[in-house]
């Protein structure tokens, strides 16, 4: 009888414990125990994935580049997620807000390449000095200025939107980086890049990028109703959110309708603009929808839910990865993260920018989504409020069952 009451004691002492280290938890955003000091990024180089050691000397792939910045803090043991953004004109904000929901919710180290004009690099350098310790360690940043290897530069600049164009030459200027995500600045993650990560894993011999179909239903979608110019299966594709492997788009070579024989990623760009720069509306998604027309087997192409936009539920919903898995990565194009269109998208991109960092996620960020969704069910995006919300609450979910298994584990034994 005294050993059972021993052990009933016991047991109601742990419990006691564990909840006690839950709501620990949940008072503070930041890990436990506090994260020691990191060095000044000036006195170590970042290691970026599986490059090998930067060389020296002009010319070399790991050479400076004028006008690059480079910040780092202590180099992880962990791999690095690769992370492309480009910005110019007035997307300083948008991709500071991407950035963050990256930084929130993701696992494994990042490394940020960031392509900007001169004029915002003081701007990105100030907002990331900013943020707090606990978040700044998740990641290292370079900001690269805009470059263009081939062809007019004045051209690629105009092109669609300013400096949009620069992700076609992600693989030529960064030599060093094997795989990489490329994002649009009005992109926000709503679960761990790591889980996006994982598809290349995923790639067959031949695949080396990833992309999501510009639309789910042929009959109302843009290329099959209006383009001009070849595009990738029946719907086209979306270049909104593209995996790459840079190693493998380096070393191939190209089917193109310009000569017989292949030609490379660099060598095959301004040819291919020419060519068909009197047809293109949407500048580099269409040059990009060209080459994979004639490589399809090139091509992995993701669900809906990794690049749900505004198409995906305003003329009802037909995304039905996200009805059944929630948005991994919401695309707020059209610009409705600043107008009053879409006010599902506008509540997600003002509750993130808006979170204090070291807040706790489910008071400063979930409850304050649930309370703006309620106006916004008089819209079709609006009411399905579950699809926006199902991946975010998992997400949030496992963050702090991490923490207390973790801090437990760190600090108890049993």
């Amino acid at each position: 009888m005294r050993l059972s009451c021993k052990v009933a004691a016991a047991l109601l002492g742990l419990a006691g414990l564990l909840l006690l280290l839950y709501l620990l938890a949940g008072r503070h955003a930041a890990p436990r125990p506090p994260p020691p000091p990191t060095r000044p990024a000036a006195r170590r180089q970042p290691r970026l994935g599986r490059s090998p050691p930067r060389r020296s000397g002009a010319g070399g792939a790991g050479a400076r580049k004028p006008g690059e910045q480079k910040h780092s803090k202590e180099p992880s043991s962990l791999q690095c997620m690769h992370l492309a953004v480009v910005a110019c004109g007035d997307r300083l904000e948008e991709t500071l807000i991407m950035l963050k929901s990256a930084v929130l919710f993701s696992n494994r180290r990042l490394c940020f390449h960031i392509f900007s004009e001169d004029s915002l690099k003081p701007e990105f350098e100030k907002k990331l000095q900013e943020w707090p310790s606990s978040y700044t360690k998740k990641f290292e940043y370079n900001i690269y200025p805009i470059t263009f290897s081939v062809g007019n530069a004045q051209e690629w600049k105009k092109l669609f939107k300013p400096c949009a164009a620069q992700r076609l030459f992600l693989p030529v200027i960064l030599k060093d980086v094997d795989s990489l995500l490329y994002v649009d600045t009005d992109v926000l993650f709503l679960r761990p890049i790591d889980d996006i990560w994982h598809i290349l894993k995923e790639f067959n011999s031949t695949q080396l990028a990833a992309m999501a179909p510009e639309h789910e239903i042929p009959k109302i979608g843009w290329y099959s109703r209006f383009a001009r110019h070849p595009y990738y299966g029946t719907t086209g594709v979306n270049s909104g959110v593209m995996l790459m492997n840079l190693t493998r788009i380096r070393s191939t070579q190209f089917k193109n309708s310009m000569i017989p024989g292949g030609l490379t990623w660099e060598e095959m760009l301004y040819p291919l603009y020419q060519k068909y720069k009197n047809y293109i509306t949407w500048g580099d998604q269409d040059l990009l929808n060209i080459i994979f027309y004639f490589n399809p087997e090139c091509l992995y192409v993701f669900p809906c839910q990794w690049n749900y936009r505004p198409d995906h539920c305003m003329y009802g919903s037909n995304c039905k990865g996200a009805e059944e898995e929630g948005v991994s990565i919401l695309h707020g194009n059209r610009g409705v993260y600043h107008d009053d269109k879409q006010p599902t998208f506008k509540a997600l991109y003002e509750v993130i920018r808006d979170f204090p960092f070291e807040d706790n996620l489910f008071q400063s960020l979930y409850y304050p989504l649930q309370s703006k969704f309620l106006d916004t069910v008089h819209t079709l995006c609006g009411r399905i409020p579950q699809v926006f919300l199902k991946q975010i609450e998992k997400t949030m979910k496992k963050v702090y069952e991490n923490r207390v298994i973790v801090y437990l584990g760190a600090n108890h034994r049993y």
